[in-house]
């Protein structure tokens, strides 16, 4: 399994987990957990996804991520699970 974490931030608005979702089910990539939050306006979510079967690299879909983001003003970033776990290391 190769795990993926998403997480999303920004000004809240309608159509955020819709874009994403879609995004990531047209790129054959399955999401194993989502949490998101909204606080006083701001939208939070995090998602743990499974790109075992993705159609593109996590480069390609890391960047097309951060396209979607600006797109819907929000910032999206992509991490691969062990990268995010070492980053986030005590």
């Amino acid at each position: 399994m190769k795990r993926t974490i998403i997480t999303v931030i920004g000004q809240d608005k309608v159509g955020i987990i819709a874009k994403v979702c879609n995004y990531l089910a047209g790129n054959n990539i399955n999401i194993l957990d989502i949490a998101q939050t909204t606080v006083q306006g701001y939208f939070n979510m995090m998602m743990i996804v499974d790109a075992e079967n993705a159609v593109k690299s996590h480069d390609e879909i890391a960047s097309e991520l951060v396209g979607i983001g600006e797109e819907i003003g929000v910032q999206i970033k992509a991490q691969k699970e062990e990268i995010f776990n070492m980053m986030h290391r005590i």
